[in-house]
């Protein structure tokens, strides 16, 4: 099972990468010292901390020709990991 899903490359968690803190999606049973060991040996740094977040899904309705589809879209949950000082994460490497 893979932990770490994608990097979060938003406005607001790019500009706290300059502090060390990077954002990930994960699995949803994910504990945090697995995000850690999963971050440590993926990019080869030094995790101080792991914060963790669980998003629900919300409702969404889309209206087609013939009848009304509601649903939800889909559960996650986001982990912001700082790495020790000095450290950095480089996400854009591979483009």
């Amino acid at each position: 099972m893979q932990i770490l899903k994608k990097p979060l490359i938003t406005e607001k968690i790019s500009a706290m990468n300059e502090q060390g803190v990077y954002g990930f999606v994960v699995e949803k049973t994910a504990s945090k010292p697995e995000i850690k060991k999963a971050v440590e040996k993926m990019y080869g740094v030094k995790v101080e901390d792991v914060r963790t977040m669980r998003y629900a899904g919300k409702p969404k309705t889309r209206y087609t020709k013939t009848k009304i589809v509601s649903g939800y879209s889909n559960a996650y949950k986001k982990a912001i990991v700082k790495v020790a000082e000095g450290e950095i994460i480089d996400f854009y490497g591979e483009i």
